[in-house]
C-alpha cells in the first residue's frame, strides 16, 4: 500500500501566477482589466510578495503590463498566444520525460501522484494534476527546466463543452499511460505521450477562442 501523504506542489509565486494565467486564458479575467496587488493577494489568500512576483512572471509572458501604481493591466490572450504557449509546454514537458527515462530517475513521487489521482474525486483534481506534472519535472534533474515549466503552468485546461468529471477521467487516463511509459524507461513513448497530452489540452482550451 502506497503512503498517500500530501502531494508536492509548486512554490507559492508560481501557484499565484498559474491561477492568474488560468483566469486570463479562460477569460474569467478580461482584457483591459486592472489588477492590484492587495486585491489579488486577498482573493488568492496569500501575501502581497508572491503576487508581485507572479505579476512579474506574467508580464514577461506578455499577459500583463505592469503599472506604476503597483498594479497591472491584463493584456489578454488570442488563439495564436494559446497555441504558442502549449507548443512550448509540449516541447519542454516531453523533454522532461526523456530526461527522466535517460537518467533512470526515481519514480516514487510520480507513482504516488498517480495513486492519489486514482483515489481522488474530480473536485480536488487540479492540485493533484499539478503535482503529477511537477514531480516529473523534478525527476528530470534539470533545475532550469523546472523553473521554466513552473513559470508556464496554467492549471486545468478545460474546454467549454467539458465537465470537470469528464476532464478528470480523460486526463487521468493519459497520466497513467505516461507513467507506464516512464516506468518502462521508454524515452520516445513517454515523450510522445506527454506531448500528445499537452497538445490535447491545447485543443480543449482553443474551444474558448473559436
Amino acid at each position: 500500500m502506497l503512503n498517500l501523504r500530501p502531494v508536492k506542489l509548486l512554490p507559492v509565486r508560481e501557484q499565484a501566477a498559474a491561477s492568474l494565467r488560468e483566469a486570463i486564458i479562460t477569460r474569467n479575467i478580461q482584457h483591459g482589466e486592472t489588477l492590484t496587488l492587495e486585491a489579488t493577494a486577498k482573493a488568492l489568500g496569500i501575501s502581497v510578495t508572491p503576487v508581485r512576483e507572479a505579476f512579474q512572471i506574467l508580464a514577461r509572458d506578455g499577459l500583463l503590463e505592469l503599472a506604476q501604481n503597483r498594479g497591472a493591466v491584463v493584456l489578454g490572450m488570442s488563439a495564436k498566444n494559446i497555441r504558442e504557449h502549449y507548443e512550448i509546454r509540449a516541447a519542454l514537458e516531453a523533454e522532461a520525460c526523456r530526461l527522466v527515462c535517460e537518467k533512470s530517475a526515481e519514480l516514487g513521487e510520480i507513482e504516488r501522484c498517480v495513486a492519489h489521482l486514482v483515489s481522488s474525486s474530480a473536485d480536488n483534481y487540479s492540485e493533484l494534476n499539478q503535482s503529477f506534472h511537477y514531480n516529473i519535472w523534478l525527476a528530470s534533474g534539470n533545475s532550469r527546466l523546472v523553473n521554466m515549466l513552473s513559470e508556464l503552468w496554467n492549471g486545468l485546461s478545460m474546454g467549454l463543452r467539458t465537465t470537470k468529471d469528464e476532464y478528470a477521467k480523460k486526463s487521468q487516463a493519459e497520466h497513467e499511460e505516461i507513467f507506464a511509459a516512464l516506468s518502462a524507461r521508454d524515452v520516445e513513448l513517454s515523450a510522445r505521450r506527454m506531448r500528445n497530452h499537452i497538445l490535447r489540452s491545447m485543443s480543449d482550451m482553443l474551444t474558448r477562442y473559436s
